[in-house]
């Protein structure tokens, strides 16, 4: 479980201190996304959830005449998204709990988000919150991770070193939306219609350069399943540990590139 405390604190300011890191892990994915989301027409962007901003520096640039705003609970995040985007006119970020936020006048006619939607306590409260916010004739298009089965990524690293692993569990955190049926339960309960499920396999790319080893066990002593299990260990546990994934890692890299197979939705929607 990864709550939105975590998000304010620690783990948002991994994800801040490593933005670069995980938006070329996250990269494939968003490139689909975007395609996804070009789909559909809307001058009034609000991204959920959007870390340091890269999917919505990407949007204000693909339509220069919107208006975007980028959604966060985690200061550090929104931080480095505004140091981003300080050169985009028709971007900008608040520092909010989306679940609960009021933007005023603010409606979007667009509402989108990459990984960002699976951290709410209520989710039911906080889609509902964020359709009655919405403009009437408003689109929903997010991203969120299938299985954690699907995603090696993940499980096989947590299995690696004892980490635990949510896999199906619906509580808060990488995997709670794995579940289409539980998704569209959700999505219908706050109010949006007819919900869609696109499945998109990407590569996750872990590691790159001249040691991509070394790069991804720095990565995964960061981020993902393997970060907290390995912050807890010292001395000779450690050291096994990480021998343990070096060489997980060594089995999945390709000339300068450690990379797998990464398994996600794009979930679709109509207000």
């Amino acid at each position: 479980m990864t709550s939105g405390l975590e998000w304010q604190d620690r783990v948002g300011r991994s994800w801040a201190d490593n933005f670069r890191l995980t938006d070329r892990a996250f990269a494939g994915l968003t490139e689909r996304l975007l395609s996804r989301i070009a789909e559909r027409d809307g001058n009034r962007l609000l991204d959920v959830g959007c870390g340091a901003g890269e999917l919505s520096l990407a949007l204000a640039r693909q339509r220069p005449g919107a208006d975007v705003v980028g959604v966060d609970v985690s200061q550090h995040l929104v931080a480095a998204a505004e140091e981003r985007g300080a050169m985009t006119g028709n971007a900008r970020f608040v520092l909010a709990d989306a679940a609960a936020w009021d933007p005023g006048d603010f409606a979007p006619d667009l509402v989108t988000s990459r990984h960002g939607v699976m951290f709410f306590d209520d989710p039911v409260a906080a889609f509902a919150n964020l359709h009655g916010l919405s403009a009437p004739d408003a689109h929903l298009v997010f991203s969120c991770f299938r299985p954690a089965s699907e995603n090696p990524w993940a499980s096989e690293a947590a299995a690696l070193i004892g980490a635990q692993q949510a896999g199906d569990s619906t509580a808060p955190g990488p995997f709670a939306f794995a579940d289409p049926a539980h998704v569209a339960a959700i999505l219908e309960g706050a109010g949006w219609r007819e919900p869609q499920f696109e499945e998109v396999n990407f590569a996750y790319v872990a590691g790159k350069g001249e040691d991509p080893v070394e790069d991804a066990l720095a990565f995964f002593s960061q981020i993902g399943p393997a970060a907290r299990a390995l912050s807890a260990l010292a001395g000779e546990e450690r050291v096994r540990a990480e021998g343990w994934l070096r060489d997980w890692l060594e089995e999945h890299r390709s000339g300068d590139i450690v990379a797998f197979t990464a398994a996600a939705w794009i979930v679709s929607a109509r207000h």
